[in-house]
């Protein structure tokens, strides 16, 4: 009788074993998108996605963003490392038409897991200078078809943080009140930065905004202003001296005050318009990164901006 025990034993050894290496295949494929403490891995592309995902997923996620503090977005090049936590994250959030090797990445390597921000309100058609313009810099953000500065509408950016917390509450069900309760809380900030501006630029004198590059569109829009700007929606993109002639015209004609810079883009541009239109030059934030060690964030330059643009429009 004991020869019989053994291979019995032998089998529910096997079968333990086979019942182990199955809870363990289970386990891997339950932590696919999960960081090593548990947390939901998250990859923001640039600032203001990202700014958007912590606040919304508060300490449930981990927020790894694509674009260093204080680097242009438009340029950013990926690593390959980059795109394997592209491959690896559970959600990805960008707007699509600001970085083309996000956009590449996502498609290649993160399809039914990102979050198009652009996706999920209106969105404004692309800025065009003219012919010449389009031919030498026709490339990049222009191809989407559309504007794709998104953010910089508190109104949109509510939309977009409710959203987030949506998504997020889908792909982490366990924290899915939370992700909500979260993105209500980002909403009704938003929605007070919206009144702000709304009440701040109701009844200046101005209402012409000449800016670095074509990112305010949407800010314009929402609170009644006119964006003229020097670049299209290509920040890297310098205008033909015709097209600064032109310019020259326009800010003189329309009784603007002030050329804005800008804080990650040159301002070599803009402060030489500013000197031949005879006007003053200061910096509105197109809020696309934060410079490492700055305090500020969204809302903080959001608010600054408007501070700077009631001076600048002579707001009572």
């Amino acid at each position: 009788m004991p020869p019989l025990r053994k291979p019995a034993a032998r089998r529910t050894l096997a079968l333990l074993s086979a019942a182990a290496l199955g809870a363990a295949a289970l386990t891997a494929c339950g932590d696919a998108g999960a960081s090593g403490d548990g947390r939901t891995r998250v990859v923001a592309s640039f600032y203001p996605m990202a700014w958007l995902s912590e606040r919304v997923g508060g300490g449930a996620v981990q927020v790894t963003t694509l674009t260093a503090p204080g680097a242009e977005p438009h340029d950013l090049e990926l690593t390959a490392k980059q795109v394997g936590r592209v491959g690896k994250a559970r959600l990805v959030v960008y707007v699509k038409g600001v970085q083309p090797a996000v956009d590449d990445a996502v498609a290649k390597e993160a399809k039914g897991r990102a979050l198009d921000a652009a996706a999920t309100v209106p969105t404004l058609p692309a800025t065009h200078l003219g012919e010449e313009e389009d031919e030498e810099h026709g490339h990049g953000h222009a191809e989407a078809g559309y504007d794709p500065h998104l953010w910089l509408d508190p109104a949109r950016m509510a939309t977009v943080a409710k959203a987030l917390g949506d998504r997020l509450a889908q792909a982490d069900a366990a924290h899915a009140a939370d992700y909500r309760a979260r993105a209500a809380a980002v909403v009704k900030d938003l929605t007070a930065l919206d009144g702000a501006y709304a009440g701040g630029l109701r009844a200046c004198k101005q209402k012409t905004i000449v800016t670095a590059h074509a990112a305010f569109g949407y800010l314009a829009q929402r609170y009644g202003l006119r964006q003229v700007p020097v670049a299209g929606v290509d920040p890297a993109a310098e205008p033909s001296p015709r097209r600064l002639a032109e310019l020259t015209g326009q800010v003189r004609a329309s009784g603007a005050t002030t050329v804005f810079t800008e804080t990650l883009a040159s301002p070599k541009v803009a402060d030489a318009l500013a000197r031949e239109a005879g006007v003053r030059t200061a910096v509105l934030d197109p809020v696309e990164g934060i410079a490492k060690g700055s305090g500020g964030d969204y809302l903080s330059v959001m608010r600054a901006n408007l501070s700077t643009l009631r001076t600048a429009l002579e707001c009572p």
